[in-house]
């Protein structure tokens, strides 16, 4: 069997916007959603800045007894999930029968919030300070779990955690599960939200993250000054549905799935492979199940991440897939330049940005870049929008441990 995958529906909410077309727009119109740290005091921290989620009121959406017993990233995961099934139209009664119906949403870390605050909790007041919902509002896949009661899925369903590739895998183990006839329709993407200080030390510790003070300038991938990536949060859900089912009840079709790659550098627990050989081979496996020839117009959402290995590597490693010619054609933007890095729903996102490029012929920039590095010499699409006309674009992603995922999108046109 070898069904035809499309994006029927999305829902996002990001440090750039609360839905995703206001995050598409804020995306397109080069706004950054990068400031000053305000969840928690940073004065004992060298990180000042990150790409926080602004004016979201969970009780507002969920009430107040449902958002209590969330962390943060399933609140996300479950308000994204209302937006992409309305968008899709699957929220109607009938759309889809509950069984064929899936849910793929990882997070790359899970309820680390509410960890660091039970923690705080029983350390003042021993254990009985620890709430019941302690464990399901802290283990990834709780995402996932509490999307599909939502949403009344029962279809197949699989949490994805691998770090900063997980909500690409997400999309990409949807789709081959839908082209392989296990579902009609998957709800695929990522939550995260691990701007709290436990977190924030970590990745600064391990000299990650930007120590930049300044918002403006603290992300600039690919630019010959970059010094750590900056930390965001949020979710993003997309609708992957078979192609003869959206169109059979009418649905409005975004981009085309067409192509997956997976792979592992198997070289160390934080640094890409300075070969990048891993990413190479992924980007190929996603271009030669697609049928992608980057001649016709293609876009990259790059990973991007605004640290001096990422970057170069990825760089080399489209390079390398691709091939020179096709590499310095190809146009090429990092939205973690306006939404930072928001780890284990980073890829959706991205995703929701190559679709939307590819359905609204135009590339979204990557801003705050003003020197050229000549390890990384592409087209990345600097400070402004550039309208395109794209056939073909691909989302990659690279997480720590080594992951390498990459999916490759179509422009859908009607036969």
């Amino acid at each position: 069997m070898n069904r035809r995958v499309v994006i029927t529906g999305i829902g996002a909410i990001t440090p750039v916007g609360l839905t995703a077309r206001e995050s598409w727009d804020a995306l397109v119109a080069g706004k950054s959603g990068i400031g000053e740290i305000t969840a928690f005091d940073t004065a004992d921290f060298r990180v000042k800045v990150a790409a926080e989620v602004k004016g979201f009121d969970a009780e507002a959406v969920l009430g107040k007894a449902e958002a209590k017993h969330h962390d943060r990233f399933t609140q996300f995961a479950l308000v994204a999930s209302d937006e992409a099934m309305k968008d899709s139209g699957l929220d109607a009664e009938g759309a889809i029968e509950p069984e064929r119906l899936g849910v793929y949403i990882g997070s790359g870390i899970g309820g680390i919030g509410t960890i660091e605050e039970q923690v705080e909790r029983m350390l003042k007041g021993g254990p009985r300070k620890i709430s019941p919902f302690f464990v399901p509002m802290i283990i990834a896949n709780m995402a996932s779990g509490e999307v599909s009661i939502r949403q009344n899925a029962k279809g197949p369903t699989l949490p994805v955690v691998t770090a900063c590739a997980t909500s690409t895998n997400a999309i990409g183990e949807a789709f081959h599960a839908i082209k392989a006839g296990a579902a009609d329709a998957i709800l695929a993407g990522g939550a995260e939200a691990a701007i709290v200080p436990v977190s924030i030390a970590g990745f600064m510790n391990a000299r990650a993250l930007s120590t930049n003070p300044d918002p403006e300038t603290a992300c600039r991938p690919f630019d010959a000054d970059r010094n750590g990536f900056v930390m965001g949060e949020g979710a993003c859900v997309l609708v992957l549905e078979e192609l003869e089912h959206a169109k059979a009840r009418g649905a409005h079709i975004v981009a085309e799935v067409a192509g997956y790659g997976n792979t592992a550098d198997a070289y160390h627990i934080t640094s890409p492979d300075p070969d990048a050989s891993g990413i190479t081979r992924a980007i190929k496996e996603a271009v030669a199940e697609a049928g992608l020839d980057p001649k016709e117009g293609l876009y990259i959402n790059a990973h991007g991440t605004s640290t001096k290995l990422n970057d170069s590597s990825e760089t080399k490693g489209i390079k390398q897939a691709l091939g020179e010619e096709a590499a310095y054609a190809a146009h090429i933007s990092s939205t973690k330049s306006m939404t930072g890095h928001m780890l284990g729903a980073t890829g959706a996102v991205e995703a929701m940005a190559s679709a939307y490029a590819l359905e609204h012929g135009i590339i979204p920039p990557t801003i705050n870049y003003k020197t050229p590095d000549p390890a990384c010499d592409l087209d990345y699409t600097p400070n402004k929008a550039q309208e395109f006309d794209a056939t073909w674009a691909l989302s990659t992603s690279l997480g720590f441990g080594g992951h390498n995922a990459v999916i490759a999108l179509r422009k859908y046109e009607e036969a």
